[in-house]
């Protein structure tokens, strides 16, 4: 499963029905944007040396960008940044799991319900 960066914002806050939901999956996956916007979050080095430490931990598979996903992530914001508002953050996350076959565990659901072809878990906390 992919896991959209929602999902381990709240494990950070401490929700307990994220953390077992991550950890009642055997292969856990999440994109590289999902990756940036952690570490964009962290407001210390301190803070880093966490997400760092729970990635590894939780034995995360960070899935790279590539030609694939970031053609994919460009056709979506083409076709739905007008009609719903896209962001291309949540463009290539969802480019991510459809070119990964992976289900997308999210407790946004509204950012990518337009999307064709997507499979959604959707998290409520």
């Amino acid at each position: 499963m992919l896991f959209d960066t929602d999902i381990l914002i709240w494990i950070q806050k401490g929700n307990k029905k994220a953390a077992n939901l991550v950890t009642n999956e055997n292969f856990r996956y999440i994109s590289i944007q999902t990756y940036m916007e952690l570490f964009q979050c962290a407001r210390s080095k301190k803070e880093h040396q966490i997400v760092r430490s729970f990635l590894k931990e939780m034995e995360f598979m960070v899935l790279p960008l590539n030609e694939n996903i970031g053609h994919r992530a460009a056709i979506y914001i083409e076709e739905y940044t007008l009609s719903s508002g896209l962001r291309s953050g949540d463009a290539i996350i969802a480019a991510t799991s459809i070119e990964n076959s992976l289900i997308l565990s999210t407790a946004n659901q509204k950012h990518f319900k337009d999307i064709k072809d997507i499979q959604i878990k959707v998290f409520r906390p």
